[in-house]
């Protein structure tokens, strides 16, 4: 990675008498950034920032986020342009190489990626080691980390061959891993993938397919699930991104770095959105209960919250979500899925979300978790399982971010500081003067 920050001036800090001039640099687009790197060997200081929230940890060329504007773009390209005309193998080449492929160079890729969805036969027994009622993300902590003991061979960090090998492999071991725990936690065989199939009309497949009878596969829903995993395959520098790259820059191999992004993706405030959005339509239960619990999200003093309603980051519609909707619409309309209650009262609720003037003046609007939630449960998924398709897409767009923190000359072991409130130094007291 090449340092492309622009000097732009610099910012006085004045405390205690002391006067202290901090570099200031300006990104591509972006808020511009004080440079505090200095800041303690100069003034014995830190700053602090709970959460990180203004604070820029990194410099990255991968994902750009405006959430005044609603914008988000991979590589500079908008996210509903790739959503409507790429694909998902697409972009995973585009946030690992930083450009789109040519025709030969996408043939390639896509070739590389379906010959290496396979796992090692014995990969298998440690499925077999979880409880059937375990959670399906538990299981993919536990099997993911585990990939570093059966391909040992692409973790060296300082190899970029290496490093390439390993993230071709878990992008397209990934969706074997995710449709294997779907179906041990469901009590059914596995199913290999197939090479001659896509990768998101695979991974419906290896999830939906039994030995049984033959499986026809859903042109609708195929491209459903692959706008799915493009409009989830990065989001900049959030909780499990960070994750990932601080983990990494201790020089923890990949696998063992993806596990760590996954564990903190589980969270119910990071990945586990579109869960809660579908447990709180379930809540809800019926059409005609919906003002009751619009009025309670109204009321400042209750602690209901409507959860798939606003975001973050996103002050504006979010981008995602407007692709997304068309999405769920399709889904729902092939499937035929519209009189199922929860269905209805995400639909009224979502009408109700755009028209009424306390929501339209809070720019409450649906977000992507809300109508992600509802496509994955009308193709047939259960809750439990959505983290681990938010898991499944987000690992491309944490595999980049680890490349990029990797080869970036400036980076360094993470160690945020803290503001220490706790007790001054004192003696020890034996147990019998306590």
């Amino acid at each position: 990675m090449k340092n492309k920050a622009k000097p732009n001036g610099s910012a006085t800090l004045n405390y205690n008498g002391k006067s202290l001039e901090l570099p200031v640099f300006s990104g591509e687009i972006g808020p511009d950034v004080i440079d505090i790197r200095k800041l303690y060997a100069e003034t014995g200081m830190f700053t602090y920032d709970p959460g990180f929230t203004s604070t820029a940890s990194c410099e990255s060329q991968i994902t750009y986020i405006d959430g005044d504007k609603g914008t988000l773009l991979y590589r500079g390209y908008p996210i509903d342009q790739l959503a409507d005309h790429s694909n998902f193998i697409e972009v995973c080449y585009l946030l690992m190489k930083g450009n789109l492929p040519s025709k030969d160079e996408l043939e390639t890729f896509d070739w590389t990626i379906r010959r290496h969805s396979m796992l090692h036969d014995q990969f298998d027994q440690f499925f077999r080691g979880f409880r059937r009622d375990a959670h399906p993300m538990a299981i993919m902590v536990g099997t993911v980390g585990a990939l570093s003991a059966f391909y040992h061979d692409s973790t060296d960090v300082n190899d970029p061959a290496a490093r390439t090998i390993a993230s071709h492999r878990m992008i397209a071991k990934m969706p074997t891993i995710a449709a294997r725990a779907f179906k041990y936690a469901v009590g059914q065989p596995f199913i290999s993938p197939r090479n001659d199939m896509d990768y998101a009309a695979n991974f419906l497949r290896m999830c939906f397919a039994v030995p049984a009878e033959d499986y026809e596969s859903n042109a609708v829903l195929a491209k459903a699930m692959d706008k799915i995993f493009i409009l989830h395959a990065d989001h900049e520098q959030n909780a499990s991104t960070s994750t990932v790259r601080l983990a990494g820059s201790s020089g923890a191999n990949p696998f063992a770095c993806i596990a760590a992004g996954i564990a903190s993706l589980w969270g119910p405030a990071h990945g586990g959105a579109n869960e809660a959005a579908l447990n709180m339509l379930n809540e809800i239960g019926s059409v005609d209960k919906i003002p009751e619990y619009v009025r309670k999200a109204k009321d400042k003093s209750d602690p209901f919250r409507l959860m798939g309603f606003g975001h973050r980051v996103y002050k504006n519609y979010d981008p995602r979500a407007k692709v997304m909707r068309d999405t769920c619409h399709e889904v729902l309309d092939v499937l035929g899925v519209r009189n199922d209650p929860t269905l209805q009262v995400a639909m009224e609720l979502e009408r109700i979300a755009l028209e009424d003037p306390y929501f339209v003046e809070k720019k409450l609007y649906p977000n992507i978790d809300f109508y992600s939630g509802i496509t994955l449960k009308a193709m047939g998924f259960p809750t439990e399982m959505f983290t681990v398709l938010f898991a499944l897409a987000r690992t491309v767009g944490w595999i980049a971010q680890w490349s990029e923190m990797i080869e970036d000359p400036t980076q360094k072991i993470g160690r945020p500081r803290q503001l220490f409130t706790g007790a001054t130094p004192r003696d020890y007291l034996d147990l019998s003067k306590r």
